[in-house]
């Protein structure tokens, strides 16, 4: 099975969404990720994820230009509020809304944002092993 989670930068939701996903399903599942702008990911996701013994230093953020949606089983995207990538082709399209944790607020402190970023990452686990439940096993 192929997924793709999409969100807007590809640094924190869709970078975690992959890390997650590929610590749970294994060889079960090639797992990606993708988005309309690229940023470096987000530091904060990186702490996030190595408090679940998930390394992520070494991925990087992909263009959702030139993929296409049929090369996967599944895209996943992972957008609440803001306007999600879309890729042209048909497949499986499931909507995830997992709040931006990311914030240009000069008023969040870094442990606010830690916070912010782990509560995205345990929503996404949730919801991963709901997604294992109905179509990976």
């Amino acid at each position: 099975m192929k997924i793709l989670f999409l969100c807007v930068a590809n640094s924190a939701r869709s970078q975690m969404a992959e890390g997650l996903a590929r610590r749970r399903f294994g060889i079960r599942a090639d797992v990606a990720s993708g988005g309309s702008s690229q940023m470096r990911p987000n530091p904060y996701s990186i702490e996030a994820m190595s408090e679940l013994g998930i390394d992520i230093t070494g991925h990087a953020s992909k263009s959702v230009d030139g993929m296409n949606a049929a090369d996967f089983d599944f895209v996943i995207t992972l957008c609440a509020e803001e306007i999600c990538p879309w890729l042209p082709g048909t497949t499986k399209r499931l909507r995830w809304l997992i709040d931006d944790p990311e914030s240009d607020d000069p008023t969040l402190t870094p442990e606010d944002m830690r916070k912010r970023l782990a509560q995205a990452r345990d929503v996404m686990s949730t919801k991963l092993a709901e997604f294992e439940a109905e179509h990976l096993n």
